[in-house]
Order: structure tokens, then sequence, then C-alpha cells
């Protein structure tokens, strides 16, 4: 089994609930979000428009698959250009209860080789807050390399907040898979 599969509008309700039990836990990582967020509508809205990125070629939302197939979290390309850049950005969570088993690291993994293999992008870029050290821990674990800091990056948690940059090519010989695809 695939640790992703793409997002449908059927993973709405479950989504919801998994963000609202991870509210809390999630906080300090993500954008101030209004309530509407953790509602099932508020997550078919957002799947909807994750899914019309998808159908336009720049962005490709996941889910993040437990053991037995549930939804643990999720997972996205996005920011996908084409063009001499052939790159993206991808960003992901994971709910509290299964963070550490190595979900996001399987979950980067697969996301990486579908940039790489099926869509042919050159490169991935991802960015975390300087203190999440254990997400920064999941993209080296995948080939990705610090390149860079960004000040005052994001609106993360309600204010402005300084990230690592991190990135992986697909020339990069580090990488899990194979060389140049």
């Amino acid at each position: 089994m695939r640790p992703t599969r793409l997002l449908t509008r059927g993973d709405a309700p479950v989504l919801a609930e998994l963000l609202q039990e991870n509210r809390e836990f999630l906080a300090p990582w993500q954008p101030l979000q209004d309530q509407r967020h953790y509602t099932a509508d508020g997550q078919d809205a957002v799947i909807r428009d994750a899914l019309e990125q998808h159908e336009r070629g720049t962005g490709v939302p996941h889910a993040i698959l437990g053991d037995t197939g549930r939804v643990v979290g999720r997972i996205t390309l996005s920011g996908i250009v084409r063009g001499p850049f052939l790159s993206c950005s991808v960003g992901y969570w994971v709910s509290g209860a299964e963070n550490g088993r190595g979900y996001a690291t399987a979950a980067v993994r697969e996301i990486v080789r579908v940039a790489f293999e099926e869509l042919g992008l050159h490169r991935v870029q991802a960015e975390t807050l300087v203190h999440n050290v254990r997400s920064q821990r999941v993209l080296e674990r995948n080939g990705f390399v610090r390149f860079g800091m960004a000040p005052e990056y994001l609106n993360i948690a309600g204010r402005w907040q300084d990230h690592v940059l991190f990135q992986v090519l697909n020339t990069d010989l580090t990488a899990p898979w194979p060389s140049g695809s």
C-alpha cells in the first residue's frame, strides 16, 4: 500500500475531524484559520480548491495514510511551475497521535517520487519554522538539504516567523530515487 493517495471530496469529514482533534497540536505550525476550516463544509471547500489546482497542473493534494489505510494527515505539492524552473513546494502535517511513526517520512518520500518521476520536476522546496526540528529531520531523511534562511517568511500562529529553506533536486545522488529521473 502506498503511504499517500490523491485527496477526494469524500475525505472532507475525516480531515475536519482530524483538524478539530489536533487544533491545539497543529496551532504552533500553521496559519490562523477561521472556524469554518475545521468543519466538513470548510474542508470540502479546501479540497475542491486543491483538486482544481490539480486539474490545472499547479498542485498535487494527497492524504497521508496510516498502516490500515486510514487518513492521518495531508501532504501537498503546490506552486508547481513548468518551463525552465520545473519546481514546486511541499507542505505536510500528521495528527499528533500518529506523530513519530514514520508516516510523514514515508509521505514525503512518495510525494517527491511523484514530483520527479511522474511530473518530471527538477526541484522540490520545503520551508520549516526554525524550531520545527522534527519536520527538518523528515526532510533530511528524504535527501533535502538546507539552502537558506527566510526572515519573517510566513505568518504562522498569528505572527511573521523565520523559516529554514530546504530543497532536493532530482539529480541529488543522496536522494532515495534514481538520479536524473
